[in-house]
C-alpha cells in the first residue's frame, strides 16, 4: 500500500538574515506565494499546507488558496512548527511528512521525491537532500549550508563552513567541486511521524547553537538522516542578495514582474 505524504511550508516573520521573510517581495510577489506555488505543483505530496503564526502569512496564503493552519508563536524553529500541525488529528493518517522550507521556492521535484524516497522506501528515519557545490564563493559562503556524508549516504556533519577541507593548503578545483564529496544542502526534509516527534523532544544542542543549524539536534541526537544527491540546485533565499539572484532567475525562466521595472 502506498504510504501517504505530507508536506508542510513553516512560515514565520522572526527571520534574522531576511526580515519578514515569507512576505519579502520578490519580483513583486510575497516569497510565500512562490514558494507555496511551487508546493502546489510537487506531485510527490498528497496534501499540503501552511503553518504559520503571523495572520499576515495566513491571509496571503489563504487568497492563494492555500489550507493555513495557524501555530504557537512560541516555536524556536520550523520543525517545532511543523510537527504541531502533524500532530493534530487531521494529519495523524500520514505516514511521511514533509517540511519544505519557504527560502527553497525553486525546489525541483526530483529533489524531494529523493528526500521522500529516503524515508518511504529505504528506511531512513529522516530524508533530505543535497547537490553539488560548483563554486569557490559558494563554498565559502555561510549562507549555504554545507553537508558531509557517508558512504551508506547517512549525514555526517552540516555546517557553514566549507567542508570538507582539503588537505595541503589547496583548494578544491572544479572538477572536484562538482563531485558528491562537496555538497550544498537543500533545505527540504522528509521525516516518520516518530522522528519527528523524537527531533522536537530533544533539546537544542551544542553543535546547533554554535552553527545555528537545526538539523544538528537530530544529528547529534542519534537520528538517522538520509542524504540524497540529486541535480542541481537554484538558489535559495536567506539574503537580500539571494533575493536578487532569485528575481533574475525567475525573469530567465519566463516569469514576469508585477511591478514597474526602474
Amino acid at each position: 500500500m502506498k504510504k501517504s505524504v505530507l508536506g508542510i511550508v513553516p512560515a514565520r516573520l522572526a527571520s534574522t538574515r531576511l526580515p519578514n521573510k515569507p512576505l519579502y517581495p520578490v519580483l513583486g510577489r510575497p516569497l510565500i506565494e512562490w514558494a507555496w506555488r511551487r508546493v502546489s505543483e510537487l506531485t510527490p505530496l498528497d496534501h499540503a499546507v501552511i503553518a504559520t503564526d503571523s495572520e499576515q502569512v495566513a491571509e496571503v496564503g489563504r487568497a492563494l488558496g492555500a489550507p493555513v493552519e495557524m501555530t504557537s508563536p512560541e516555536h524556536p524553529s520550523g520543525t517545532d512548527r511543523v510537527a504541531e500541525v502533524a500532530a493534530r488529528a487531521i494529519y495523524r493518517c500520514y505516514d511521511v511528512i514533509v517540511n519544505v522550507q519557504v527560502d527553497e521556492p525553486l525546489l525541483e521535484e526530483r529533489q524531494l521525491a529523493a528526500a521522500v524516497a529516503l524515508v518511504r522506501d529505504e528506511g531512513w528515519e529522516v530524508g533530505t537532500c543535497a547537490t553539488p557545490l560548483l563554486t569557490e564563493d559558494a563554498r565559502h559562503d555561510p549562507a549555504i549550508v554545507k553537508v558531509v556524508r557517508t558512504a551508506a549516504g547517512g549525514a555526517l556533519y552540516f555546517s557553514r563552513a566549507p567542508i570538507p577541507h582539503k588537505g595541503g593548503g589547496q583548494e578544491p578545483v572544479r572538477e572536484e567541486l562538482g563531485h558528491a564529496l562537496f555538497l550544498r544542502h537543500i533545505g527540504v526534509y522528509a521525516y516518520t511521524p516518530g522522528a519527528l516527534r523524537a527531533w522536537v523532544a530533544l533539546p537544542p544542542s551544542p553543535l546547533e547553537r554554535l552553527e545555528r543549524l537545526e538539523q544538528l539536534r537530530p544529528l547529534e541526537g542519534g537520528l538517522r538522516i538520509g542524504v540524497a544527491v540529486a541535480g542541481t540546485a537554484d538558489v535559495g533565499v536567506d539574503t537580500p542578495a539571494d533575493v536578487a539572484r532569485l528575481e533574475r532567475r525567475l525573469i530567465e525562466t519566463g516569469h514576469t514582474p508585477t511591478y514597474a521595472a526602474s
